[in-house]
């Protein structure tokens, strides 16, 4: 593992910044930390233009194969612009893409990889992630969606809950119980499903923070064809648990927290000495929060380091999003404690210009951060039986 840019990665991470510097920040004038809410809260116009001239350039999907619109990056090049554009507040991509598109990449076959994945690539179709149900979440091995192999269609008959961007959603991938017979990992599917089949129900779920990403979704009797599974019937676990991992490996997370443990120390510094400054016991916790910080960086240079070798990251992955997870929920805390009273209102007073720190909206925010993509708790089982290769429970 290297902490340092090679000089052919020094000169593509300049041109990465210049490109941003043209194509995104130019005529900006507002700081892009003002927005920690993402993509869904800039403009939606601004946004496109941007992810199609990502597109053009092959860099939303920068490790796929140029054939399918990729630009054959290897994994430290994508690195490198993945720590940019997140750096720089730029959208990164495409919503679900780095989900479904490398399973597809990685097990579909090539109709489905020519059918789905350049649309995908150009916001052509918006795909949706339909795993957990209102019993199966932690577990999701027990999932009760059933499909029913009917000729050459199966019959879906379920319900699937927290399902991010449903309701906007073109596709949804999803697990579905093939062979209610089997022990439960080995009786599953990995399905294709289009969103405007008939008899299919989006329900809207408001988070905490009042805004609508979740919804519940019901199957009665929907038909898909065979041709749009994944994989070998009844193996669908294993094709799951590929786009679990790279839900799991998400690199950009580290980048956002360094951006905001740093907006948290210059604000500290701005009330040092006023009667308002911050309390010796905070600024010892932001301290903290800027450790861990450097070893969530420490675990995302392991990943890529895994990757840049050949290999897919596995339990690192789940030390990645596990150690991310509840790391984002302790800075996210950290700045209520530094903010005060101020930091309590949705639109904080006080905490305007530089200093501008939501840091209600992004506490409840990240209450979920734990749960979605396995809990924590699921993590540290990962961690234990295949890492240290203790027995299981």
């Amino acid at each position: 593992m290297r902490f340092t840019d090679t000089t052919d990665l020094a000169t593509w991470r300049q041109t990465v910044r210049e490109f941003v510097a043209t194509n995104w920040k130019r005529g900006r004038v507002i700081d892009e930390d003002d927005n920690p809410l993402g993509e869904a809260q800039q403009d939606e116009g601004r946004v496109k233009e941007w992810l199609d001239t990502l597109g053009n350039n092959g860099w939303i999907a920068p490790a796929w194969p140029k054939k399918y619109g990729g630009a054959d990056m290897s994994p430290l090049e994508q690195f490198v612009l993945s720590q940019e554009l997140t750096g720089a507040g730029a959208p990164t991509s495409r919503q679900m893409l780095n989900l479904v598109g490398p399973t597809i990449m990685l097990h579909g076959t090539e109709e489905q990889r020519l059918e789905h994945l350049r649309p995908m690539l150009k916001g052509e179709v918006a795909w949706c992630q339909g795993f957990s149900e209102p019993g199966s979440g932690s577990d999701l091995a027990s999932l009760q969606t059933r499909a029913v192999r009917d000729g050459d269609d199966y019959v879906v008959n379920g319900q699937k809950i927290w399902t991010s961007g449903a309701h906007r959603a073109d596709w949804i991938f999803m697990l579905a119980r093939t062979d209610p017979d089997a022990p439960k990992h080995r009786g599953i599917s990995y399905l294709l499903m289009n969103m405007k089949s008939p008899s299919i129900s989006v329900r809207p779920l408001i988070n905490l923070a009042g805004t609508h990403i979740f919804n519940e979704v019901f199957f009665e009797d929907v038909r898909v064809p065979v041709r749009n599974r994944i994989g070998e019937e009844n193996r669908g676990w294993y094709v799951g648990t590929t786009t679990l991992d790279f839900e799991r490996s998400n690199v950009a997370r580290v980048v956002n927290i360094k951006k905001q443990v740093g907006r948290l120390g210059r604000y500290v510094q701005a009330r040092a000495g006023s009667d308002s400054g911050v309390p010796a016991a905070y600024r010892m916790e932001l301290t903290d929060r800027a450790v861990e910080t450097a070893v969530c960086e420490l675990l995302s240079f392991e990943v890529v380091s895994i990757q840049a070798r050949g290999g897919v990251p596995n339990m690192e992955a789940s030390m990645n999003k596990m150690f991310g997870s509840e790391l984002q929920q302790r800075v996210d805390a950290t700045a209520m404690h530094l903010t005060g009273l101020a930091g309590q209102f949705r639109e904080p007073a006080g905490l305007e210009g530089e200093h501008r720190i939501r840091a209600a909206n992004n506490y409840m925010l990240s209450v979920p951060a734990t749960i979605a993509a396995g809990t924590s708790e699921i993590q540290r089982n990962i961690i234990a039986t295949r890492g240290l290769g203790l027995p299981r429970g």
